[in-house]
């Protein structure tokens, strides 16, 4: 599965570069993401929450880096969920803001499967990362994840309001709310 998204942050582009290069701040922003710890200069570990609450750990490598402009890495040994990706930092048109453009692939458990029990579940892959930047913006542009106050705080929010991309209603549902 390959996943796009991209954002527009109200940052130049070595800031919004140095925050995501210290791999310790991807929990911040990510969801899914429990802890990344730095294992080397270019290597790193990370734990992540998968559908169910089960636990999925990996080692990865940053395998092509520009600094302040780009960060590539894949997955290495025998990783849970092998995956890889690239983060691209592009000064905006207005030459104070960064356009991050993110890219991620990787192969879910379970194949067709795995990724029907996601989505059922409120995982669905590309609304995760479009929240994920949604969150990164937040973090740099504010100093944290804004969230109103009836909303729950932290990782337990996944839990109890699954997100889902937009999508039309069904005829059923359509005739249902005709009926009310």
């Amino acid at each position: 599965m390959e996943l796009t998204a991209a954002t527009t942050i109200r940052k130049p582009p070595p800031e919004v570069y140095a925050f995501w290069r210290d791999l310790g701040n991807l929990p911040t922003f990510m969801a899914h993401l429990e802890e990344v710890r730095a294992t080397g200069d270019r290597t790193s570990h990370w734990v992540a929450v998968a559908p169910f609450g089960k636990d999925i750990e990996w080692d990865a490598e940053i395998v092509d880096e520009t600094p302040g402009e780009k960060i590539g890495w894949r997955s290495t040994g025998n990783a849970d969920v092998p995956n890889a990706g690239t983060v691209r930092f592009v000064p905006a048109p207005d030459g104070v803001s960064t356009e991050v453009q993110a890219v991620l692939t990787y192969d879910i458990p379970g194949g067709a499967a795995g990724k029907a029990v996601a989505k059922y579940f409120g995982e669905e892959p590309h609304q995760q990362l479009d929240d994920d930047l949604r969150r990164l913006k937040q973090v740099l542009e504010t100093g944290e994840v804004v969230r109103s106050d009836g909303a729950p705080g932290g990782k337990r929010a996944r839990k109890e309001f699954p997100q889902r991309p937009a999508q039309p209603l069904s005829d059923s549902e359509l005739a249902k709310g005709a009926d009310q």
